[in-house]
């Protein structure tokens, strides 16, 4: 493993690291998420806003978080009051790193169980199990799946294993060597995917849907989705990217790798819409139909696809790689402060966060049947967990880092670090300042009031 002169972990190339970055980035977020988000909030309305907020929001904090984890080269708690120390504020400023790792360890824990659905619908696909099967059919499936807390308890169990095991190798020979594996391999699936759906009808109807602008549905709802998704997508505020950011080197140009990670994190999404629409449109099914559009709608157009069994065990592998390429990046926060606030060993550090994360994933997936009936505020174990990360936790932790960046730092060292001329540092410093930040705060407020 690459070290620097502090022996703190290091990439063993910026190739790595990208890979790493927008494997965090690539998840569930980009093949599951988005699509059915395009679908409930008017097409390409939706996609619109979500490529002008990703820029002005996502990229800004993104850069934010990599300069701040780079400055500290330790874990995000350390990493923020020690940077908050060197200009001279409060370390307690390391609160603000303290809510990444929990969101990233709370994100893991349901995450995990949706990770361990895709599993399981591998075998079912490769299986034949949906050939020939209407709607209800498979519908009645995925409902009997919820409803087996052994089922989903063994799938979510692989799943967190398969974790584990790779984030217990270490920085560079398990998360870097694992993303320079499975991002090419998830490239190349997607690439199948739609150049079998180019062959095969329903792509025209497809482009036209993502792509074509429609205005009249560009929606304050829409704008307020696309900017809380475009927030979300790039693994911000979960102290992912400031625990990467931790095993940068100096030579790293942070914007032109903040640049290159949002592109090919946006092109994967929009092929994910355009490997999973045209086979929506050509089977008649509905673009809207929510979080059910993956496991529910898409098995009912694999069981009647001529190719269906091919085509739908290649999809849910690739939801697979982009789940666990995500979940790596959730738990090495975690095992990066527990590596270096503790005696333990990254093993060991590996050991005791995932055993913890799978406890309590195991109460979130009894939220689907025996503890069916158990609420916190209304909601069950899972949704309780899904709604503290994303509404609270994600957003108050993005916006203490865009605000950190911009208003308690030497600007004029950022502006070195970030090798910014005068015309685009007046730029770059208006969205770090005020828009992006402005942004957060609109989605925050909207949310709790929605």
């Amino acid at each position: 493993m690459a070290m620097n002169k502090q022996g703190h972990a290091q990439w063993s190339s910026s190739f790595g690291f990208v890979l790493a970055a927008v494997g965090s980035a690539v998840g569930l977020g980009n093949i599951w998420k988005f699509p059915y988000m395009v679908g409930e909030s008017g097409g390409s309305a939706f996609v619109i806003a979500y490529l002008f907020c990703i820029a002005l929001v996502g990229f800004p904090i993104l850069v934010a978080e990599w300069l701040i984890g780079r400055r500290g080269q330790k874990n995000p708690v350390n990493t923020f009051a020690d940077v908050a120390a060197s200009q001279g504020k409060s370390r307690s400023w390391g609160i603000v790193g303290a809510s990444g790792i929990l969101g990233g360890f709370l994100i893991l824990s349901f995450y995990s169980v949706i990770g361990g659905w895709a599993l399981n619908y591998i075998t079912k696909i490769a299986s034949g199990e949906f050939v020939g099967q209407d709607g209800d059919a498979v519908g009645a499936t995925f409902d009997a799946m919820l409803a087996s807390a052994g089922t989903l308890t063994i799938w979510h169990t692989v799943f967190m294993v398969l974790t584990a095991i790779i984030v217990g190798m270490g920085v560079t020979s398990g998360i870097e060597k694992t993303a320079k594996v499975l991002m090419p391999l998830l490239g190349l699936i997607l690439f199948v995917i739609v150049g079998y759906n180019v062959m095969n009808g329903g792509f025209g109807e497809a482009v036209a849907y993502l792509f074509a602008p429609d205005l009249s549905k560009l929606t304050a709802d829409v704008m307020l989705a696309a900017l809380g998704h475009a927030f979300f997508t790039l693994s911000i505020g979960m102290g992912i990217m400031i625990a990467y950011g931790s095993y940068l080197g100096r030579e790293v140009n942070l914007l032109k790798t903040a640049r290159t990670v949002v592109i090919l994190d946006t092109v994967i999404a929009l092929a994910a819409g355009l490997a999973i629409f045209p086979i929506i449109f050509s089977n008649g099914l509905d673009p809207a139909s929510g979080p059910g559009l993956i496991f529910v709608s898409l098995p009912i157009a694999f069981g009647s696809m001529g190719a269906g069994t091919i085509i739908g065990t290649l999809f849910f592998l690739l939801i697979t790689f982009a789940a666990i390429t995500s979940s790596i990046s959730l738990l090495e926060p975690t095992v990066e402060f527990l590596e270096e606030r503790t005696s333990m060993s990254r093993t060991v550090s590996t050991i005791v966060a995932s055993i913890v994360i799978w406890l309590l994933g195991i109460a979130a997936l009894l939220s689907f049947n025996l503890w069916a009936d158990f609420t916190i505020m209304g909601n069950g174990v899972f949704d309780a967990l899904d709604k503290l990360t994303s509404k609270f936790i994600l957003p108050l932790t993005g916006l203490a880092a865009i605000v950190f960046l911009g208003w308690q730092m030497d600007q004029r060292s950022v502006q070195q670090e970030l090798g910014l001329s005068n015309g685009t540092w007046t730029l770059w410093q208006i969205i770090s300042k005020f828009v992006a930040p402005i942004a957060v705060v609109i989605v925050f407020v909207t949310t709790l009031m929605g």
